[in-house]
């Protein structure tokens, strides 16, 4: 290999590695927030705990600083976020971890062959969300409209955008609740943005289309 190709490889491998994630650890650190959302990061409580399986890796990061900031407040979070617990490279660690798990949406098929314990296993990794009542076609129409550009068509959330197909719907609503009060930053910093643009019933259609994408997955 010349000289001049390896120059220009070193680059690309740097950044490689800098991109490489330890998942081990990121399991490890698990065991910890697991507690509240779940071996597989499936949430639970009915939404009182988010999903955090299959969350994009920089939303995931992102959300961590600014629990440990307080520029999002969640005082539970707090203690576990601060950087003698949870130093950067932890957090990398954990959210690519996280990222990493897929949860399918449909009931798996077993083979005479699997035993209980494999049943059991395939089964707990499953997560469908119940369909809502709303408009739909209204739900559509909104979803493109004002989601579309940040969240993705398909609800998978873009880069520092978070996904929202496969999120609980009780979760997503009080989240919206507090968008609109102010409470939590959406699409700007200051007070207000597309959510206090629309009415109750237009949030609750774009709810109720959200928990049909699931389906495309």
């Amino acid at each position: 290999m010349t000289r001049s190709i390896l120059l220009l490889l070193i680059p690309f491998c740097v950044a490689f590695g800098a991109q490489a994630q330890n998942l081990d650890k990121g399991k490890e650190i698990n065991t910890t927030c697991a507690g509240c959302h779940g071996e597989l990061g499936q949430g639970g409580s009915r939404g009182e705990y988010p999903r955090l399986a299959g969350q994009g890796a920089k939303y995931l990061e992102s959300q961590l600083k600014a629990f440990r900031a307080r520029t999002r407040i969640n005082i539970p979070m707090y203690p576990y976020t601060q950087e003698r617990e949870l130093p950067d490279e932890d957090i990398k660690d954990i959210a690519a971890y996280l990222a990493s798990i897929e949860l399918p949406t449909k009931w798996p098929v077993f083979k005479d062959s699997d035993d209980a314990l494999t049943r059991l296993t395939l089964t707990e990794r499953v997560m469908i969300i119940p369909r809502i009542p709303g408009n739909l076609a209204n739900g559509e129409v909104l979803y493109q409209k004002q989601c579309v550009t940040c969240h993705g068509k398909t609800g998978m959330g873009r880069g520092m955008f978070p996904r929202l197909v496969g999120q609980y719907t009780s979760y997503l609503k009080r989240q919206m609740e507090k968008y609109v009060k102010g409470e939590r930053p959406h699409d700007e910093e200051a007070v207000g943005g597309v959510l206090n643009k629309l009415k109750e019933d237009d949030l609750q259609d774009i709810l109720a289309y959200i928990t049909t994408l699931q389906e495309q997955q």
